[in-house]
């Protein structure tokens, strides 16, 4: 990797962390009146969408920085441990990560799209190696 492209990459590593940090914090809207309309209080996940939509965006941004399943995969990586760092240690001692069904939809939207995309890169550097080796497995 050069400079430039380990500094993308550092890039893409950062806005993963402070995506999980602000997912995290707006986990628990609700639509109650105060941020958003009134709607009986029903919960808003909408965090989760978020991270459906950006998580596999990054994985595919790393990927064409270098067409291994770990570099691409860092994003994810780095988002599951700012997660988890907030499961084991709160800001001040607060408790960030709400212990809901909110949390399992965040975690499942965010890492299986994001995984698909890591199996995707997997695919397509097996398919490069075969070609660099002189055959054609189609």
């Amino acid at each position: 990797m050069t400079l430039v492209e380990r500094a993308r990459y550092t890039g893409l590593l950062a806005v993963s962390v402070v995506l999980g940090v602000f997912e995290l914090f707006f986990l628990p809207l609700r639509l109650d009146g105060r941020v958003l309309p009134d709607v009986d209080a029903l919960p808003f996940p909408i965090t989760a969408l978020v991270a459906g939509l950006t998580l596999p965006w990054l994985v595919t941004r790393a990927s064409r920085i270098e067409l291994r399943a770990t570099i691409a995969g860092g994003p994810l990586y780095v988002w599951l441990a700012t997660l988890l760092l907030f499961v084991v240690v709160g800001p001040g001692g607060d408790v960030i990560v709400i212990s809901d069904w909110r949390t399992l939809l965040l975690l499942a939207a965010g890492a299986f799209p994001a995984t698909v995309k890591i199996g995707d890169v997997l695919a397509r550097s097996m398919v490069d190696k075969g070609k660099d080796n002189g055959r054609d497995d189609h």
